[in-house]
């Protein structure tokens, strides 16, 4: 699609006038980036869209008319279809939505800035949007647009699990970021109740998205997940989700393990960090260890699984035809640790077949 002279054509959809234009703004001033519209909801997005043909839409959630996420799935069946990024609100009912979004087939999202106008800060957002479009436009198409495979499940109920009784006899990491929400409900929810394992996942999120991301994880696993808490125990059948904005990191004492969370200095660019996580993992002295690379720009966690594999784990990367972008699981794979390169849908049967299940 984009050659090197060609921009990134992007149409801006947002209710609010202010926002339009500030977003306009900012995303013009990058010498590969031309916005070539913008719209007041939903409708007018689909109407611009199908006009204007952009590569990449920034789709606000909340708007009269026709919500962003009604509006979605109607711009998802474009041909072509443009990638979408949503601008998802710091509430419960934003949380929610991203994730219904993300499930939809949105690539990817940035949180919208919440503070009033008089001290409003679109820096909050510029690099991380700019960065998102740019890798939207080189992802993997048919991945981003395929259905979860959960399409019906969007409003299950917590269910009663079973709590296994078996040994922590492995400890499980796992690292992923863009396209990662839907690629853990590929994943997790196919563990089984008596995974003799608890499972560590650094998601890269921002604040108060990861509690909703745990609760729809849990709504759909056999296994109980949860956002991390310090102070957790590690038990086996429990998938523990680092908070946003915490790295999270595990140590032994008195026998057990706990985790930690910290709020030190980003590291690969993220907190959390897959790095972090997994290097906590590697000196964790445990003797059975599984690190899992799923989907995600940057190369966040390469060194991580690397010191995993140097102690003895297995380690495990999702292949490139099925990443949404191959940048994480790839950094690893160019390190020389992996044992088995294989599609998403695989991986949780690797990671049964690992511990013995």
């Amino acid at each position: 699609m984009n050659t090197s002279k060609e921009k990134i054509k992007v149409l801006v959809v947002d209710d609010s006038a202010f926002m339009r234009k500030v977003i306009s703004d900012m995303l013009s001033q990058d010498d590969e980036i031309e916005v070539v519209g913008t719209a007041k909801n939903g409708k007018d997005g689909i109407d611009k869209a199908q006009l204007l043909k952009p590569h990449v839409i920034t789709l606000d959630v909340e708007m009269p008319i026709m919500d962003g996420i009604t509006a979605l799935e109607k711009l998802l069946e474009l041909n072509p279809a443009p990638k979408v990024i949503m601008l998802s609100s710091l509430t419960n009912n934003g949380g929610e939505a991203t994730m219904k979004a993300l499930d939809a087939g949105a690539f990817d999202f940035v949180p919208k800035p919440t503070s009033s106008i008089i001290h409003f800060n679109i820096d909050d957002i510029k690099e991380d949007l700019v960065k998102k479009i740019k890798n939207s436009v080189t992802s993997n198409t048919l991945n981003y647009n395929r259905k979860s495979i959960f399409p019906n499940k969007i409003t299950m109920q917590p269910k009663e699990k079973v709590q296994s009784d078996c040994m922590l006899k492995y400890i499980i990491a796992v690292g992923t970021s863009t396209g990662g929400p839907r690629a853990l409900q590929e994943v997790i929810p196919l563990l089984p109740a008596d995974l003799p394992a608890a499972v560590l996942i650094v998601q890269h999120m921002p604040p108060g998205f990861t509690k909703s991301l745990a609760l729809r994880l849990d709504s759909l696993s056999e296994i109980n997940v949860k956002e991390a808490e310090n102070g957790d125990i590690l038990k086996p059948g429990w998938a523990y989700l680092a908070p946003g904005n915490y790295h999270m990191y595990i140590n032994k004492a008195s026998g057990e393990y706990r985790i930690g969370l910290n709020q030190e200095i980003p590291m690969t660019g993220h907190r959390p960090s897959v790095n972090y996580m997994m290097n906590s993992v590697a000196a964790c002295g445990h003797k059975n260890l599984i690190a899992v690379m799923m989907t995600g720009m940057g190369n966040d966690g390469s060194e991580g699984i690397t010191k995993i594999k140097n102690v003895g784990g297995k380690t495990i990367a999702q292949n490139e035809e099925t990443c949404v972008v191959y940048g994480m699981p790839k950094s690893a794979v160019n390190m020389g640790v992996i044992d088995k390169i294989i599609p998403l849908t695989e991986i949780a049967k690797e990671i049964v077949k690992f511990t013995g299940v």
